[in-house]
């Protein structure tokens, strides 16, 4: 690769013109395959991680519990770890998360095993950090991307968890079948499958994934030459401040997540009570992931061609209607299925339009902690909903849960369109004005 001195006089090398574009397919291509390994591991966990809670705990109402962990412990990682790629890049820093996935399922499996669920719910907390892994992989690829193709390289590494994110829950019965002989719960077998996918993911990740696409585009725009404080959290928090789109971005990303997950942990238990088998609901799950990701790519062409607020909008509109749907449908669960097919949707929209609008509106040395912030704010509000959402199906109904879920997008709807028609409905993808 041919390289030259940066503009910044750091001594750092910077790719040509000429390399940068075999660099972005390298990385686009290493992300992608982590991201179908990661989207496996995670999935194939999380299928059943309600059922288990339940389980081990004897008490469906806390069965809810095991997704407020599941984004509780990434909301805990969530700045270690951006402070992590602030120093070191993106590589170390996705590597340390698909690790502690791995150990986090196994600590599961321990739980399960000796029958303790506070040690079944440390566990899950630490295996969210794989999923945790694979958000901050999409921040990787826009790295590196074109300003006015940011959206569409962010929705295409979301697309590839697709894959894995859709065959996970499936495998979860033979998962389950193949670890009962061992003395292991078969609602524990999917974390056996996990922790060995996500070593492998980090593998990959450790030996493939170079340059670093963070520290190569601080070389590219001459951001390494900043110092650590203007790429520190507090910069980072200053920088959401002094922009509204990024204060919209950061609320479209919490609130899509936190309506998704809290729907979604719950719909297993109620389709549960509503005579659904393990393999109905393993479908009903990957229908939902399919929804999340497959069609992230058309979000992210919207998104850059549209603008982001229009996206924002759609996904208030799609997770609005997910919740009429699933929340009515009773023992229709073709209904149900339906409805949590709009709710991966509406989840793909928020989070790509969001994620975009968020690089977009905020200068380049503050944007890892930025996204960092972004990525601990959705986990603590969605950790927050998980917790409620057990709650609220255990005491109302599931039903109930989905007019809560749809109650909590208003706000967004109404910022989405505030916004929109301060700054025009028509916006183009730009890098801030820092920058």
């Amino acid at each position: 690769m041919t390289t030259l001195p940066d503009a910044a006089g750091t001594g750092r090398a910077v790719p040509d013109a000429a390399a940068l574009p075999a660099i972005r397919r390298r990385t686009t291509a290493v992300l992608i395959a982590s991201q179908i390994l990661g989207g496996l591991a995670n999935a194939t966990g999380i299928a059943l991680a309600a059922v288990l809670a339940a389980e081990i705990s004897g008490r469906q109402a806390l069965s809810g519990l095991a997704s407020a962990a599941m984004v509780a412990g990434p909301a805990l990682l969530a700045m270690p770890l951006a402070a992590l790629m602030t120093r070191r890049g993106r590589r170390p820093g996705l590597v340390l998360a698909y690790l502690l996935g791995a150990a986090g399922a196994a600590v599961v499996v321990t739980g399960a095993v000796l029958g303790s669920f506070p040690l079944l719910l440390c566990g899950m907390a630490v295996f969210g950090a794989g999923s945790l892994g694979n958000l901050q992989a999409r921040y990787a690829a826009a790295d590196l991307a074109e300003p006015a193709r940011r959206a569409r390289a962010i929705s295409t590494v979301v697309w590839a968890t697709t894959i894995g994110a859709v065959l996970g829950p499936n495998i979860a019965a033979p998962a389950g079948h193949s670890v009962t002989r061992f003395g292991i719960p078969a609602a524990a077998g999917p974390f056996v499958w996990a922790a060995g996918v996500f070593l492998l993911s980090a593998v990959l990740v450790a030996v493939l994934l170079r340059p670093d696409p963070l520290l190569t585009a601080r070389a590219l725009d001459g951001s390494a030459a900043h110092s650590a404080a203007a790429r520190s959290l507090r910069a980072g928090v200053s920088a959401v401040r002094r922009s509204p789109r990024a204060r919209l971005a950061l609320v479209t990303v919490a609130l899509s997540h936190t309506a998704m997950v809290s729907i979604m942990s719950m719909t297993p238990v109620a389709l549960t009570r509503h005579g659904a088998d393990i393999q109905l609901i393993g479908l009903v799950i990957s229908v939902h992931i399919a929804g999340m990701y497959a069609f992230s790519p058309v979000m992210g062409r919207l998104a850059d061609r549209l603008g982001r607020l229009s996206v924002i909008g759609l996904a208030a509109g799609l997770l609005c209607c997910a919740a009429l749907l699933a929340g009515t449908a009773g023992t229709r669960h073709g209904q149900t299925m339906a409805g949590l097919f709009l709710l991966g949707l509406g989840w793909s929209a928020g989070l790509v339009s969001g994620s975009a609008l968020l690089t977009d509106s905020v200068p380049g040395p503050a944007r890892a902690a930025v996204q960092g912030l972004c990525d601990l704010t959705m986990n603590v509000a969605a950790g927050l909903g998980g917790l409620t959402a057990g709650l609220i199906v255990a005491r109302a109904g599931y039903g109930w849960l989905n007019a809560a879920g749809a109650a909590l997008l208003l706000p967004l709807a109404g910022l989405a369109l505030f916004t929109s028609r301060r700054h025009g409905t028509r916006e183009t993808a730009r890098t801030a004005t820092t920058e």
